[in-house]
C-alpha cells in the first residue's frame, strides 16, 4: 500500500506587506493623536499657568496679545486701545468670531478686564484666556 506523502511547505522568502501596512498605519495614527498645534504669535509672553485643558473649538479666531509693559497686539500689528476697539468692532460686524486673550502673567488684571469689555463692547461675545497648561501642577 502506497501512502501518499504530504506536500512540503513552500517557505515564503518574500516581506509581507499586509502587515507592514497595518504598522505604518496604527504609527501614522499614532503621531496625529500625540501630536498638538501651538500658536505662536512672535511675541515673548508668558503665559499664565492652569491645571485643566478647554476643549478645542473650531470657529473664526482672532488674537489679541498683551505683553509685559501693556503694549496690545493685533494680527501681530501694535495697537491702541481705542484702535483696538474700533478694530474688533468692525470685524465683528462682518462675522461672528471668537476672541483668544494672550496676555503676560505680570500684566495687571485690571488692564487684561479693559481689554475684554472693549472686546465685549465691539460685538464680541466669546472670549478665550490663554494660559501654559501645567499637568502635574495643582495648586
Amino acid at each position: 500500500m502506497r501512502f501518499s506523502q504530504p506536500k512540503k511547505e513552500e517557505i515564503s522568502l518574500g516581506i509581507s506587506m499586509a502587515p507592514l501596512i497595518d504598522i505604518v498605519f496604527l504609527l501614522l495614527i499614532f503621531f496625529m493623536l500625540t501630536s498638538h498645534f501651538e500658536i505662536i504669535t512672535g511675541i515673548d509672553i508668558k503665559l499664565p499657568d492652569i491645571t485643566e485643558r478647554a476643549s478645542d473649538q473650531s470657529a473664526d479666531t482672532m488674537i489679541v496679545v498683551i505683553d509685559e509693559t501693556g503694549n496690545c497686539y493685533l494680527k501681530k500689528g501694535k495697537v491702541a486701545l481705542k484702535d483696538l476697539y474700533l478694530r474688533l468692532k468692525r470685524i465683528a460686524e462682518q462675522r461672528n468670531i471668537n476672541l483668544i486673550l494672550q496676555a503676560d502673567r505680570n500684566v495687571k488684571h485690571g488692564y487684561v478686564v479693559r481689554v475684554m469689555d472693549l472686546a465685549n463692547q465691539a460685538g464680541i461675545n466669546f472670549i478665550v484666556i490663554a494660559a501654559q497648561w501645567e499637568p502635574e501642577k495643582v495648586f
